[in-house]
């Protein structure tokens, strides 16, 4: 199936991404200065089958609004359809970081569990690091079983920023409910 997608920029406290959806939903944010992002943009392409460009969409006037409120600590859920096209690994990793409630870690070792495959934290950690949609797939919320910091794609500046952006909001939110 071919399918056309549009991308745009949109900026960040952390720097310009670029987003991309089709019809079906968002299927890449990702930050620009990314090593990676190539060879994600080289990936919606063959996951699409179709032409990549420029352009307006309403999926990624989605993802910058979504995106604005969740920097501006007045979203902790994603509401933007999602493209998750990957393999039944990824994919049921990718939908366990969605499951990760906002303000909160886990481990690779604890998705892998989850997944019915102990001892897969390796190949937890390679997927996690194949998401295309970088926070709103909250793989910075991935963390080492010691409790260290892990890696990031973003890189670990910016998983250090959105977990303390997170856990600060998390607290706003339980003082409210107080």
């Amino acid at each position: 199936m071919s399918e056309q997608t549009w991308t745009s920029e949109i900026d960040t406290p952390l720097g310009a991404m670029i987003a991309a959806a089709n019809d079906r939903g968002l299927i890449l944010c990702e930050y620009l200065d990314r090593p990676m992002l190539p060879t994600q943009l080289r990936r919606i392409e063959t996951i699409c089958g179709g032409s990549v460009v420029e352009g307006r969409h309403e999926y990624l006037a989605q993802a910058q609004r979504e995106l604005d409120e969740y920097f501006a600590g007045q979203r902790v859920e994603f509401t933007i359809p999602l493209v998750l096209d990957g393999t039944a690994f990824q994919t049921a990793v990718w939908h366990e970081l969605l499951r990760i409630p906002f303000g909160s870690t886990t481990s690779y070792d604890s998705i892998a569990t989850k997944l019915s495959k102990p001892g897969a934290a390796r190949a937890v950690g390679r997927a996690n690091g194949d998401n295309r949609i970088a926070i709103i797939v909250p793989c910075h919320r991935v963390i080492n079983s010691d409790g260290t910091m892990s890696g990031y794609g973003g890189g670990k500046h910016r998983k250090r920023w959105l977990l303390r952006h997170e856990q600060r909001g998390a607290q706003l939110s339980l003082m409210d409910d107080a």
